[in-house]
C-alpha cells in the first residue's frame, strides 16, 4: 500500500510539470535604455580608473577622469575606447592591470554610441 502511495505521489509529480520551451523564457522584445554617464559609466570609470586619473592624475596618468566633461574629452580626443579595448597588454589600460570585463567595455561603447549622455 505504502508503495502504491509513493508512485501516485511520483506519477503526479512528474505529470504536472510542464515542458517551457526557449522561445517562452526569452523576451522576444530586447529593452532599448540609453547609456549614460551617472547611471551607467561613472562607476565604471570610478573602480578602475581613478586611482590613477584622479584630480590631480598620479602615476604619469596624463589626465584626471573624474567629472563627465573629462570623460567626455577622454573619448572624444584621447582615444580612451581604444586604449580600453585593445588586446595589446602594452597599450591597454588599466595600465599595468588586467584588461576590463568585455562587458564594462561594450557599455562605455554604447555609451559613445547613445550620444554620450550625462
Amino acid at each position: 500500500m505504502k508503495f502504491r502511495v509513493l508512485y501516485i505521489l511520483f506519477t503526479c509529480c512528474l505529470l504536472s510539470c510542464s515542458n517551457d520551451s526557449v522561445d517562452d523564457l526569452i523576451d522576444s522584445e530586447p529593452i532599448i535604455q540609453d547609456v549614460t554617464y551617472t547611471n551607467d559609466v561613472k562607476s565604471i570609470i570610478d573602480n578602475n580608473c581613478t586611482f590613477c586619473h584622479s584630480n590631480p592624475p598620479v602615476n604619469g596618468a596624463p589626465m584626471s577622469l573624474v567629472t563627465y566633461q573629462e570623460n567626455v574629452e577622454a573619448i572624444e580626443n584621447r582615444n580612451l575606447i581604444e586604449r580600453i579595448e585593445t588586446q595589446d597588454l602594452g597599450f591597454v589600460m588599466p595600465l599595468g592591470g588586467p584588461r576590463l570585463p568585455q562587458n564594462l567595455i561594450d557599455i562605455v561603447i554604447q555609451w559613445e554610441t547613445d550620444g554620450l549622455l550625462e
